[in-house]
Formats: C-alpha cells, structure tokens, sequence
C-alpha cells in the first residue's frame, strides 16, 4: 500500500524546483498555476533566495504547486485526465494537506490553488499583528516538553511524533523557552513567519471557512488523512472544513502515523521538497519503506516503489 506525504511550510530552500523543470509538462503547469496563484512559481522555485520563499504568502503556494507537479510527473497525470492514476492513501503535514485534497480528488489542482493562495495571505497578515515564532523541540520527555511549552505560554502546533514537538507563539516567550529548555532536549528555531496553528491565526480561520463553503469539492478517491486526529476523512465538505480549522489548531502528525500503521501502509513516497517526513517516518515507522522524491532522478525508484507496493495494504 503506497502512501503520498506532502511536506508543511518550512520544508522549501531556495532552488529546489530548477531541476524538476528539465521534466515535460512541468514548466508548462508551473506557468499556469502561476496565474492562478498571480506569482510568478518557477522564479519563487529557482532563483528567489531564502528570505523571500520564507515569506508565508509565497511559501505556500509554492509548496503546493511543487508537490502537485511532481506528483504528476510520477504517475503521468495529463491535466485533461478524467480519472488519474493515485496513490493507496495521501497526507499533507499543514499546508501539505491541500495538496494531499487535490491528489485525493477533493479538490482539482486550480481549486487547490486558490483556496493556499488565499490561505497563505491570510495567516501571513494574522502572523503580521504580532510577532511571533516557532521552535522545533527534538528530543527530551514528551510530558516534560509539554510542560515546559505550557509554562511559558506557548503552544504545541505540531505533536509530529518521533520526539518532535514544535513550540510557537511570541517571541519573546520563545526566547525565555530558549533560555530554559526541557531536559535533554535540543531546540531548533523554525525558518517561518508566525506561529502557525495557534490562536494567533484566527483571522485566518474565518477566511478560510468562508471561501470553503464555496469550493467545489468531491469525495476522496483514497484514503485521505487529516491532521486534526489522523482520521480518515471520507467526505471532502467535512475535509475542507477541517482544513480551514486546522489554520489554529495543533497538527497532530504522531496521530497521522499511527494511521498509517493501522492502514497497513508498506511504503511511503514524500513529495518536494522531500526530506522531513519521511525523516520522522524513519524513526517512528519501522518496516516500511520510504522515499523522499528530492529530484527527477528519483522518479524510477518511486516507480518501482509503486509497481511492487500499491494495493497492499489492509486499508485499501
């Protein structure tokens, strides 16, 4: 059984589409998406440095894009396609998740679009009110990280798994935090705008709600994962709408990979920019086998990963 992950915002590095245009069609796409999005994707994901992909009202779409692209140079969706090739299940960590709507079927690729474009101007305005951050916390005792994330008045936005929490809210008690971290535990500041998934993103929240109930939607083809509870979600309104509470409340990707464990998922295919989950997936989900999709010259081994693994699993 194959499962698809799209990363979450804080994955992309300056440069990391530039070999994916040598691929056909991909150019092509990128310049449309692009005047879906109104910005300009192939430059954003070539020769844009790291402070301006840093930018949220950027990042997003373009993290988005990048993972439909690629996911359709692996399996050869044509756009015009009625039904596309998929994957068993799929999984966005954030702004992944709308990735993972449209290569579910939830959403067409344009809809996708729209809906992180407006996602990404709105939390980059709410992350613009306050200043405010996020801080990996890798290692230590979950209960005592949790506490000490609690006691500085910060939040838990991502519960990834792995011994991987990230902290974020205000600065300034991100850096008391600093001053005083959990035993054992390293902490590692976040190249984002704001302290995504926390209340501070409310005004985003509504946004989204609004635009949602407009969307057209579909049921998912595959299994679909939320980032809510890991849940599988069968019904694309209530997807969507989780998607547009999800913008303040924590991901909870440790409960995305017991799904997949419990879905009998055998391997796992992360899409660009690749690296971070299948880096937790490594250490939390033994016996499956992974691939993070980095450039085209990885598409074969995808390929035999999908040959020898689609429609193996339990929950497919």
């Amino acid at each position: 059984m194959i499962l698809l992950a799209s990363p979450g915002q804080g994955a992309q590095t300056p440069g990391f589409l530039q070999p994916w245009l040598d691929v056909p069609g991909v150019a092509d796409r990128l310049a449309w998406w692009s005047a879906v999005t109104g910005l300009d994707l192939v430059r954003y994901g070539t020769t844009a440095d790291a402070e301006e992909i840093r930018d949220t009202a950027i990042a997003q779409p373009l993290l988005v894009a990048a993972a439909l692209a690629a996911y359709e140079a692996l399996y050869e969706v044509a756009p015009d396609t009625a039904a596309p090739a998929r994957p068993d299940a799929v999984a966005g960590h954030s702004v992944g998740e709308l990735a993972a709507a449209a290569i579910s079927g939830v959403l067409t690729p344009e809809a996708a679009l729209v809906l992180v474009r407006e996602r990404g101007r709105a939390m980059a305005e709410a992350a613009a009110v306050t200043e405010t951050g996020m801080t990996a916390v890798l290692g230590g005792d979950a209960e005592e990280v949790l506490a000490a994330i609690d006691k500085h008045g910060l939040t838990p936005a991502n519960v990834n798994g792995a011994g991987q929490i990230v902290a974020a809210g205000p600065v300034d008690r991100l850096l008391a935090f600093a001053d005083e971290p959990p035993a054992k535990a390293r902490l590692r500041p976040l190249s984002v705008a704001g302290a995504f998934h926390t209340e501070h993103m409310a005004p985003a929240v509504a946004v989204l709600r609004r635009l949602a109930q407009g969307a057209p939607v579909a049921d998912p083809a595959i299994a679909l994962l939320s980032n809510r509870d890991g849940a599988v979600v069968d019904s694309g309104r209530d997807y969507l709408a989780r998607l547009a509470e999800q913008v303040s409340a924590p991901v909870r990707w440790d409960a995305c990979m017991g799904t997949i464990r419990d879905l009998g998922v055998t391997a796992i295919i992360e899409l660009p920019p690749a690296g971070t989950l299948t880096g937790l997936a490594r250490r939390e989900l033994k016996g499956i086998e992974l691939l993070a999709l980095k450039t085209p010259d990885d598409l074969d081994k995808a390929r035999e990963l999908i040959k020898n693994h689609s429609g193996s699993g339990t929950g497919s």
